[in-house]
């Protein structure tokens, strides 16, 4: 298993990714999996030495330019074959590596996720998700937290869809619940897109659904799955971001479930619904970040999760 990261992502780079790079070494003894560090020589060789011992279970590649966080999108990308994203996806494509993660601008992980590696036949938006923390020490799939703004039924359909079978492959999830988020319990609630969603998840019969969640459920053992737009999503993720940030940030709470809303613990966002394992990290990444996305990588790759999508909806065309 090959595993590609740009070390150049993120506000810290390189010394918190090669951090994480080596935290991830420490913590695996699974000499199978070989890591392709993607990254600019130069910069990165103050840090390298942190690695020294694994020198056989990396290899680095050589990438002189870097699309930093500001650059438009999909001008960076064509005006920098060179950069550790674009070599990255690259490799990807190639066959080279069986998973890319970037900390980096995230517009142009998205956007070359969607032009190189691109979403599986029968996906009409692919979608990124992210775990929310439960009050019995799990964590609850949400999705879309972004990229999708404005939905129609079916793309939350296929978000259901998408959800359940990461909540079963790569989070152990067994026979995963899905809820649809919205204003009340009752069906015919909510806005068009939700009155409108909740009879096709309702039939859908490879989505066990359990009808209408409302914000105050997140955080509770009622659906395994969360679905709506990305507007409301992104909304969400961000509001439970902020809980750690002040309880635990600014106001020094100690409770093992507040740690649970750290992002680091879960590394990033896989982005579902593409052809081959793509993983966004948050900008400010530091070294657990980076080890514990290392790691949710590995998993997404050994479950083969992309393989499952793509069977998942060749059986939804052909029926």
């Amino acid at each position: 298993m090959k595993l590609g990261l740009d070390i150049m992502g993120g506000d810290f780079a390189p010394e918190e990714a090669i951090k994480g790079v080596k935290a991830f070494f420490d913590s695996s003894t699974d000499r199978s999996i070989h890591l392709i560090l993607i990254g600019e020589e130069t910069a990165a060789a103050p840090f390298m030495h942190m690695v020294a011992d694994y020198k056989d279970r990396y290899t680095f590649v050589h990438a002189p330019e870097i699309i930093e966080m500001h650059e438009h999108p999909t001008k960076a990308l064509k005006e920098k074959p060179n950069s550790s994203i674009s070599i990255g996806f690259g490799l990807l494509m190639k066959g080279m590596a069986d998973a890319f993660i970037s900390a980096g601008n995230t517009g142009a992980m998205l956007v070359g996720t969607m032009y190189t590696v691109k979403p599986v036949d029968g996906v009409m938006r692919p979608s990124i998700a992210s775990p929310i923390p439960r009050v019995d020490g799990k964590y609850n799939l949400l999705l879309d937290v972004g990229i999708n703004a404005d939905c129609k039924p079916e793309n939350l359909v296929q978000f259901a869809q998408l959800g359940t079978l990461y909540s079963k492959h790569v989070m152990g999830t067994e026979n995963p619940r899905v809820g649809l988020l919205n204003i009340g319990e009752e069906e015919g609630k909510g806005n068009v897109l939700a009155q409108n969603t909740y009879p096709l998840l309702k039939e859908h019969p490879g989505i066990n659904f359990v009808g209408n969640v409302e914000g105050r459920d997140i955080f509770l053992d009622k659906a395994d799955v969360i679905v709506c737009e990305g507007f409301v999503g992104n909304v969400t993720m961000k509001m439970a971001e902020s809980i750690y940030d002040i309880f635990v940030g600014q106001k020094g709470f100690k409770d093992p479930f507040l740690d649970d809303f750290n992002f680091e613990s879960y590394g990033g966002t896989p982005v579902l619904g593409v052809n081959s394992p793509v993983l966004i990290g948050h900008g400010i990444s530091k070294q657990e970040a980076f080890k514990n996305i290392l790691e949710l990588a590995r998993k997404q790759v050994s479950s083969n999760l992309c393989g499952l999508f793509k069977e998942n909806f060749k059986k939804a065309d052909n029926a």
